[in-house]
């Protein structure tokens, strides 16, 4: 199913992009490793969020539309638990 992403979460991975810039950046003026690492795990953390954030809009959306057609929601939150899993 087609989604419409919100200003939200493309604000989210445009921040995303200049932490990689910024991580790009620091390997190329030779910083300390654990500093790149430390900055890596925020992307990590932010990548995290931001699918978490998808999914959660994409479910309530779908379960309000399953719900006025009268249809069970459980296989719907199944998948996109499922989905977060595959995610990580």
């Amino acid at each position: 199913m087609a989604m419409d992403y919100d200003d939200d979460i493309k604000r989210r991975l445009k921040r995303v992009e200049g932490q990689v810039r910024g991580i790009l950046k620091m390997m190329e003026e030779g910083k300390d490793c654990k500093d790149v690492v430390s900055q890596l795990s925020a992307v990590r953390s932010a990548v995290d969020k931001a699918m978490a954030y998808v999914v959660a809009v994409n479910l309530e959306k779908c379960i309000v539309e399953e719900r006025e057609a009268g249809n069970d929601t459980g296989k719907l939150v199944q998948e996109a638990v499922e989905l977060l899993i595959k995610s990580r």
